[in-house]
């Protein structure tokens, strides 16, 4: 027989409001509330991504998210509509931030790692990546490949989410990511610095095989839905093309990613 609970036993109305109220971090990755993200700013936590009450006039508001900018998140203006969708504790407050799973670093971070290797520079450039499984999957490629370092825009584009920690299987904590600002600059960076930019598309001028990977090289991966934009092409040095043979003419981007990193790996390995 099933026992009644007693009145005493259930948690009173204010409890339960209190609960529901409380702005701690409810879901891995996201904190609600602007004392939340004060704190997080004040401890040094890196953070990706700040959703902000759009139209939302509040001048404390509006300095603590010139905060955030300052220290490297993007700003994403939405509905409030929006914000009570994502919110879990019921008490944003206007603000619900994405702290990145772990830190990022500098494209000279990454050109550093792999000189004291004593190795030429392997990187793989990612633009505009959306789906957190696909970078988590660059990420454990890339790492598994010895490559030195992903490279990732800030804006349209998927950063260390939880996910993407998670896709990764343990290599977000041996893979230098930066997110930088704009990737045409970041590729203009690389080739000032001798690393040769190598794109992929299905039109690509020549099959992966012929180019040559052995060199400081940076593989860039184009997005899941229209691959790499056209300024990004035209800034590459070579676009090369995996060699399709079935019927289907592309492949997912870490799948894609994964093959040009093991050729390079093949090529390296003499």
């Amino acid at each position: 027989m099933n026992e009644k609970r007693r009145p005493q036993d259930r948690p009173r109305r204010a409890d339960r409001f209190a609960e529901r109220q409380s702005p701690v971090e409810e879901v891995e990755g996201q904190i609600e509330g602007r004392n939340a993200l004060t704190e997080a700013l004040k401890s040094g936590r890196t953070i990706d991504k700040v959703f902000l009450a759009d139209g939302d006039t509040d001048r404390a508001l509006q300095r603590l998210a010139a905060q955030a900018k300052e220290a490297g998140a993007v700003i994403v203006p939405v509905d409030r509509r929006k914000l009570d969708q994502m919110s879990t504790t019921r008490a944003h407050q206007g603000v619900i931030a994405l702290v990145a799973a772990h830190d990022y670093y500098t494209i000279d971070d990454i050109l550093e790692e792999a000189a004291s290797r004593g190795e030429n520079a392997l990187i793989v450039i990612c633009d505009e990546l959306s789906d957190p499984h696909n970078l988590g999957a660059i990420m454990r490629s890339a790492e598994c490949a010895g490559a030195h370092g992903v490279i990732i825009p800030k804006r349209r584009s998927v950063g260390l989410t939880a996910t993407v920690a998670k896709a990764s299987a343990g290599a977000v904590e041996y893979m230098k990511v930066a997110r930088v600002t704009n990737i045409n600059n970041a590729i203009n960076e690389l080739k000032e610095k001798g690393v040769w930019v190598f794109g992929t598309a299905a039109e690509g001028s020549i099959p992966m095989y012929k180019a040559d990977l052995t060199g400081p090289a940076a593989i860039v991966i184009g997005n899941e839905g229209d691959g790499m934009s056209q300024l990004v092409r035209k800034n590459c040095d070579v676009m090369v093309h995996i060699p399709m043979k079935g019927c289907i003419t592309s492949l997912n981007a870490s799948a894609a990613a994964s093959i040009l990193l093991y050729e390079a790996v093949r090529q390296r390995l003499g």
